[in-house]
């Protein structure tokens, strides 16, 4: 037995002269949960459609523990799939939606009452078996299309925005749902979103895509705080991009002057840059920290004084916008009692180790 649930090896998908999907390598491992992020039109939904069976694919292979499915159809592929409708059959019961894949498998009566029974109490809905779809909330008809996809076993189970159909709060609720029956399942599942919390959330790896490309492949750690690329960074979270060019490097510390104003920063680096080099610095905005003064803090560290222009109130947390050395920075702090005001005068605090370095094309340097 192979220990990679799906093996995608240079796959495309092409429309005419349009390709859809370029390049696609990826594995799978059994168990994982992997995600496919991205914006529409990227890629993610054609990737995870190649991998059911419901699109064909133009060129590469895709293997299903270690069987190569190319011309395999979809109900021979033995996997479980849930779409963003749910597409559950309004006119049967939700006993007869769970089951329905069992006919196929030629499963004994008794046994998929059985097999029904053991699905509806991991989605957390016993005794709905005699309701109609129709009966039940948005969540409920959810955990109902899951259950109907984990109760063949399936190899592998294949999400499509499953939850971009529900309000803010089932979703998250569900989210950890779902989290919990992959885990005690232990069933490799793809889940395609462009909700990038949702995939940093409950991935254990992320695959960024872009225009039918994979930008990056990691942990949500990874792609969060290495971003290796201008798309990466900007489509995770709130960054600065900044213009330079480097000035000085040594013992992996990178000293960059900002084209644009008069700042100077320090950043540690990994990637090989040399001096004159043009670079871009990417900078979190939760990773400056506003303080009244200067801080005394161990470490190489930038500081740079500024002034709040707005301020965008978020709860636990202000986003401010704050000009400093001729650029206008956003930069996001947990709220201490009283928040800064418009026009206050800051000091913004940047650790050496707390900003990424991307070469002039905004890719990471290795």
């Amino acid at each position: 037995m192979t220990d990679i649930a799906v093996r995608l090896t240079d796959v495309e998908k092409h429309y005419g002269s349009f390709q859809a999907v370029t390049d696609m390598t990826l594995d799978i491992p059994e168990g994982s949960f992997v995600t496919l992020l991205g914006p529409s039109g990227c890629g993610k939904t054609t990737t995870l459609r190649m991998i059911a069976g419901l699109e064909s694919i133009s060129a590469g292979e895709i293997a299903i523990k270690g069987r190569r499915v190319n011309e395999i159809p979809i109900h021979k592929r033995n996997l479980g799939v849930v779409f963003q409708n749910y597409a559950l059959f309004p006119h049967m019961t939700v006993a007869d939606n769970v089951a329905f894949g069992l006919k196929y498998r030629k499963v004994g009566k008794a046994d998929a009452r059985e097999k029904v029974r053991r699905a509806l109490q991991i989605v957390r809905l016993p005794h709905l078996e005699d309701r109609m779809p129709s009966q039940l909330s948005g969540g409920q008809q959810q955990r109902i299309a899951l259950a109907r996809a984990i109760v063949v076993e399936p190899d592998v189970l294949l999400l499509d925005e499953p939850l971009s159909a529900l309000d803010a709060n089932l979703r998250e609720e569900m989210r950890l749902e779902l989290k919990r029956i992959q885990r005690e399942l232990g069933i490799a599942t793809v889940f395609v979103t462009h909700d990038q919390g949702e995939a940093l959330a409950m991935s254990d790896k992320v695959v960024v895509m872009s225009n039918g490309r994979m930008e990056q492949v990691g942990t949500p750690e990874d792609v969060y705080n290495r971003p290796a690329s201008h798309f990466v960074a900007d489509f995770l979270g709130n960054s600065n991009f900044l213009a330079g060019r480097v000035e000085t490097v040594e013992q992996g510390l990178v000293t960059v002057v900002l084209t644009q104003g008069d700042l100077r920063l320090t950043i540690a680096s990994g990637g090989r840059f040399k001096p004159g080099e043009l670079v871009q610095v990417v900078v979190r905005a939760e990773r400056i920290s506003l303080g009244r003064e200067p801080e005394p803090l161990a470490g190489p560290l930038n500081t740079v004084p500024g002034v709040i222009t707005t301020v965008d109130y978020q709860g636990l947390n202000a986003r401010y916008f704050v000009e400093a050395g001729g650029h206008r920075l956003q930069v996001i702090n947990p709220i201490d009692r009283n928040p800064f005001r418009d026009g206050d005068r800051v000091m913004l605090h940047l650790r050496a180790e707390d900003a990424v370095i991307l070469d002039e094309t905004g890719r990471v340097h290795h």
